[in-house]
């Protein structure tokens, strides 16, 4: 399916398209200052190779889309199709959207973002979710004025260990995870 869409902003015109092998490179660096951008843990060097069998397998796991302005990538939006136990169905998580700091407020963000919901919708799915920093105000009034609506959650991460590594243990008891004596919270809905 090719979404491809021209784009016209203040300092030029672009193209929103689907990622291409050669672009992750350029896309790993994006990855990068937007790791350092939100706080978080550096991406692997070797992102870009990495990427490369997820979003180019004959069944990808995820797409990516880049913002292409003159052959030169200046965003992305990464999202997969995940399924929600409490409606049953399948929805489109947008894992990422980033546009590089000196093009922000030309419109790329929404040109990303309308391509990951046309993207969405042509994989028959109702709903794209996501989630931000709580202090990224910019972020969050650029999702509102999309007329996306916010939900108040906390988000998790649990390291794994390699296959067959000892499991951590609960903070709460001292029991191993996954030993049975050990329960995560409630059911969530992303």
């Amino acid at each position: 399916m090719d979404n491809s869409a021209s784009f016209a902003g203040p300092r030029g015109t672009g193209t929103v398209r689907p990622a291409e092998p050669h672009d992750l490179p350029a896309v790993a660096a994006l990855c990068t200052d937007h790791a350092a951008f939100e706080r978080s843990a550096p991406v692997p060097a070797d992102l870009a190779t990495r990427l490369a069998p997820v979003l180019f397998a004959e069944e990808p796991g995820a797409w990516c889309l880049v913002a292409d302005r003159g052959g030169e990538v200046i965003g992305y939006a990464t999202w997969s199709l995940e399924f929600s136990t409490w409606r049953a169905g399948v929805y489109a998580h947008m894992d990422c959207l980033f546009v590089a700091e000196s093009y922000r407020g030309e419109g790329w963000g929404r040109a990303l973002l309308d391509a990951v919901r046309r993207d969405a919708q042509g994989h028959g799915v109702r709903e794209v979710q996501w989630q931000t920093p709580e202090w990224n105000a910019d972020a969050i009034g650029f999702y509102r004025r999309a007329g996306a609506r916010g939900a108040a959650k906390v988000r998790f991460s649990l390291a794994l260990g390699p296959p067959g590594a000892q499991q951590p243990q609960s903070p709460a008891t001292g029991a191993a995870r996954g030993s049975g004596s050990w329960r995560a919270g409630p059911c969530q809905d992303s």
